[in-house]
């Protein structure tokens, strides 16, 4: 006798007790596929001249977006952001000592600038 399609779907459905505790990330890691920033309101913004490399901002940026490279005195300082997982949420603006982020409101950029920031995270990984 066949299974009509509500039977096959039923069948490879967990049951209750195969299903994970709410909240458990069985594979860790696994954000870096997915691009969870366009929806964001407000893009950070480096103003480069004011960043005294404290590193504050790449401590508490909850999804490690701050994208650093070495001065010429082998001090980090923010390069920019990877703006395909940022959130926008300004932890790293309001831990900045001396506010050299700033919140700017998505809705001022362009698409092009998003392809602009994706090729320049691009470089800064391969160095």
């Amino acid at each position: 006798m066949k299974k009509s399609y509500n039977q096959k779907k039923e069948s490879k459905l967990k049951s209750w007790k195969e299903i994970p505790i709410g909240g458990v990330i069985e594979e860790a890691g696994n954000s870096i596929n997915y691009e969870t920033g366009s929806w964001r309101t407000f893009r950070p913004v480096i103003i480069p001249e004011k960043c005294i490399g404290c590193m504050l901002c790449y401590l508490y940026c909850p999804e490690s977006t701050i994208l650093l490279e070495k001065d010429e005195k082998f001090v980090y300082r923010v390069k920019g952001f990877d703006l395909e997982h940022c959130k926008g949420c300004g932890i790293c603006a309001n831990v900045c000592p001396v506010k050299a982020i700033e919140m700017k409101v998505e809705s001022d950029f362009k698409n092009d600038d998003k392809d602009k920031e994706k090729t320049d995270k691009t470089k800064i990984e391969k160095n």
